[in-house]
């Protein structure tokens, strides 16, 4: 007789930067969601499918909670993570080790009105220095709200991520799984191909370029054991080109060098890839802007 088929949605909530997209990766055993240190870096939602035997796990990576409302933006963002938590079975709730600041509270307050189990997710316990502050801290926690459970873990170094897992699944309702078993991701290669040039352009401009840069795939053709991709960097304003650019064309070589190695892992083979940088001017002002510019 075969086990009853369990299947849910598994919402990853938090403030920016606590090690959302980490956890989604960890958990996936590859790179769905990109990652920086930077807030903002999450701007859609990512499911993430893990189906291990009965039980299909679909883990929805969301946006960080921003308390700055005046941005578009930011607007933007915390509707896409509002939105996931009123439709998950289960919530993990992240926050880091000893840590509970006044973002986290404001997005506690946003689960007073779910229903669904939360799970509280301390991460980054790997680097407490005296672990003896944890259970004080989690009982702290414990007054805060009702959780279901508290799992203290690292996302970076997997610790308590297969445990964290097998608590998911006993709460899981019983049900058919809705995607194929081999299917990892909602998101169309194009996609990921587009947040993996995001990520590196991130990780390469550092402190130097606002949150104002997407990217839009033009052309992709796979031919003879080599994908060709072509991609466009939008900025919002003529001065980031050469930020984006660098000197003799140099941080733009280095933005697709690191983002093709990445996708040739993705798409599992050699890929040549152009970039080119262009203006779209005040772009992450506009909210209609904003939906039919970011990659869905």
């Amino acid at each position: 007789m075969n086990e009853q088929q369990r299947c849910g949605y598994i919402a990853i909530i938090g403030r920016p930067n606590v090690g959302k997209s980490t956890l989604l990766n960890g958990i996936l055993g590859q790179k769905i969601s990109i990652t920086s240190p930077k807030p903002q870096t999450t701007r859609s939602q990512i499911l993430g499918i893990k189906t291990v035997d009965s039980t299909q796990a679909i883990y929805i990576d969301t946006p960080g909670w921003h308390d700055n409302q005046k941005g578009a933006m930011n607007r933007y963002l915390n509707r896409l993570a509002t939105s996931v938590i009123m439709d998950a079975n289960v919530i993990l709730f992240m926050i880091t080790a000893t840590q509970f600041t006044a973002e986290d509270e404001k997005v506690l307050s946003h689960l007073e009105k779910v229903s669904c189990p939360v799970i509280l997710l301390i991460n980054k316990v790997d680097t407490l220095k005296d672990k003896s502050r944890l259970l004080p801290f989690m009982e702290k926690m414990r007054e805060k709200y009702d959780f279901a459970a508290m799992i203290p873990l690292s996302a970076k170094k997997k610790d308590n991520v297969v445990e964290l897992q097998q608590t998911v699944s006993t709460l899981l309702p019983e049900g058919p799984h809705l995607f194929p078993e081999e299917q990892v991701t909602d998101k169309s290669v194009r996609f990921q191909i587009a947040e993996l040039i995001r990520e590196k352009v991130i990780q390469a401009t550092e402190q130097e370029l606002p949150y104002s840069t997407t990217v839009e795939i033009e052309h992709v053709q796979t031919k003879e054991k080599m994908m060709d991709i072509s991609a466009i960097i939008w900025v919002e304003r003529e001065g980031q080109k050469p930020i984006v650019i660098g000197k003799n064309g140099a941080r733009l070589k280095k933005i697709g060098t690191a983002a093709r190695k990445d996708i040739q892992i993705l798409v599992k083979q050699k890929v040549f890839l152009r970039l080119w940088v262009k203006v779209k001017a005040h772009w992450t002002e506009d909210e209609r802007t904003l939906n039919s510019t970011l990659p869905h």
